[in-house]
């Protein structure tokens, strides 16, 4: 079963984290557990920028931004879409400490509105990065797909929190990275919908193995798999799904 990975980093993370992946040791893995491409966003985003352009047929490229930085935030976008071939935003309230509802990043969501992006955000944390927040931007941005990455993380009051609210706001995608409940996945594809789950490794910081096996457990049925394992994330952000099965 081939496999787009829908969420991944590039670079050093250390501190508490201490994990480090380089362009090349991330394609290594995807070889090994036959990813097709990859989505990767990382700081800085010279790191995807160097990815993307060694391995163009593999990667595609997020924009990570902080919507502290005001317009610079806004004109990085921009570059990202019109000159580096990027092909969505990533936003981490937790790490840059930013509620999703706030109206900070309300002029991000308007270039993804206007270039017809996906975004990206991190869910699962307080108070930063919880899904009742990501659910108010999503209902003030209904144009807007939003891929809450985690779908509630590693708390079962959160993971349900995420379900939840995906069904009630039908522009949000859950991604299932890091999300421990492997009943959880089964569920949302049942109840949120088909179309609105998606295959993420958040490698470095899991592993292919596990995340992929979390997957293959769920109780989902072979087609129903490869919906979540690279159908649904090819048709979110438009890649060539014939090209995809043959490379």
């Amino acid at each position: 079963m081939k496999i787009i990975d829908a969420h991944c980093h590039i670079g050093d993370f250390g501190g508490v984290f201490n994990v480090r992946i380089t362009g090349d040791e991330l394609i290594a893995a995807m070889d090994e557990y036959n990813v097709v491409k990859s989505i990767c966003c990382s700081l800085p985003n010279q790191h995807t920028i160097d990815f993307a352009k060694k391995y163009p047929d593999r990667a595609i490229g997020i924009i990570w931004v902080n919507p502290n930085d005001g317009q610079k935030a806004v004109e990085e976008v921009r570059t990202a879409i019109r000159e580096w071939g990027f092909k969505g935003i990533k936003l981490h309230p937790l790490v840059q400490a930013f509620m999703p509802n706030d109206e900070i990043v309300y002029p991000i969501m308007e270039e993804a509105r206007k270039f017809q992006i996906p975004v990206f955000i991190h869910s699962g944390h307080p108070p930063f990065s919880l899904p009742w927040s990501i659910g108010e931007l999503a209902e003030n941005f209904p144009e807007v797909k939003i891929i809450m990455i985690h779908m509630g993380h590693g708390h079962g009051m959160y993971i349900q929190a995420a379900i939840n609210t995906a069904k009630r706001y039908d522009n949000i995608i859950l991604e299932t990275s890091g999300m421990p409940m492997h009943t959880k996945i089964k569920e949302a594809f049942e109840t949120v919908g088909e179309e609105r789950v998606v295959f993420g490794s958040d490698l470095p910081f899991h592993h292919y193995s596990v995340e992929i096996q979390r997957v293959k457990v769920s109780g989902l049925n072979g087609s129903q798999l490869n919906k979540v394992f690279y159908e649904n994330i090819a048709r979110i952000m438009n890649i060539d799904l014939i090209a995809t099965i043959k490379e």
